[in-house]
């Protein structure tokens, strides 16, 4: 079955604009926050901001599989399959900050075609589709050219995860050896490499939905994404980013542990 991916792209491009929209009044009024079972933060923007995007995806492509993490997963009849966070950074949200906003990607086999992230609070939004390049507001992004780890900036995810076992001793080492380090997390986290204010970007403990649209932009900008052993997937719950001249650094550290 073959898929148009301009369509595709335009579709998480609306959807997260559509959380985006969805999402702002609430940000700015405040909410009530509730404790998932997992322990972690929910609100009624987070599933308000979920229905905005299942219907943009269903209205092009009412066939195709869905991921989300309020709503879990949705069958669908076509080789083809989206993974959705309607606010990345919940905690933040809540607390007033600014790096938060919605993550939609669109997978085929394992492989993420299209992918488009937004910051509400910033304006701003993210996209880029198999082949097409990644784009921030219209302009084309370009990961850093640094290939010197001495020179590097390493952009941080979830700290307790990250610093915790098996692998937290080499993300010390790697963020000790670098010449600085930024912990904004969340989609921010990967933003500060696609920008080029960052050179890689490490994280763990996360969902597929956390990580979605990573891959493709980062592909689409000049730059590498792999899980921390290496391989290309979005559902081993850790990821490195990178402007490609840095990985095998990176990774070389972490399975040195």
């Amino acid at each position: 079955m073959s898929l148009d991916l301009e369509r595709a792209l335009d579709v998480a491009r609306r959807a997260v604009e559509a959380a985006a929209a969805a999402a702002l009044p609430h940000y700015e009024r405040g909410v009530e926050v509730e404790t998932k079972a997992d322990l972690s933060p929910v609100t009624v923007a987070d599933r308000e901001c979920e229905d905005r995007i299942l219907e943009v995806i269903t209205g092009t492509f009412p066939e195709h599989a869905i991921l989300g993490e309020e709503t879990g997963a949705h069958t669908g009849t076509a080789p083809y399959r989206w993974t959705v966070d309607p606010i990345d950074g919940t905690r933040g949200f809540t607390r007033g900050g600014k790096f938060w906003g919605p993550l939609v990607a669109l997978e085929h086999q394992g492989e993420v075609l299209v992918g488009a992230m937004a910051m509400p609070a910033l304006g701003t939004v993210y996209w880029a589709a198999k082949g097409m390049g990644a784009y921030k507001d219209g302009a084309r992004l370009k990961v850093s050219e640094v290939d010197a780890w001495s020179k590097a900036t390493v952009s941080l995810g979830e700290m307790g995860p990250l610093f915790g076992p098996p692998h937290g001793e080499a993300v010390i080492d790697l963020v000790r050896t670098a010449a600085s380090g930024r912990g904004y997390g969340d989609l921010m986290g990967v933003a500060m490499v696609l920008e080029g204010l960052a050179d890689v970007w490490l994280e763990a403990g996360v969902k597929p939905w956390d990580l979605g649209p990573a891959p493709i932009l980062l592909q689409e900008a000049g730059g590498q994404f792999t899980t921390f052993g290496g391989a290309y997937s979005i559902h081993e719950g850790n990821a490195v980013g990178s402007n490609g001249r840095l990985h095998a650094h990176a990774l070389a550290r972490l399975s040195s542990r």
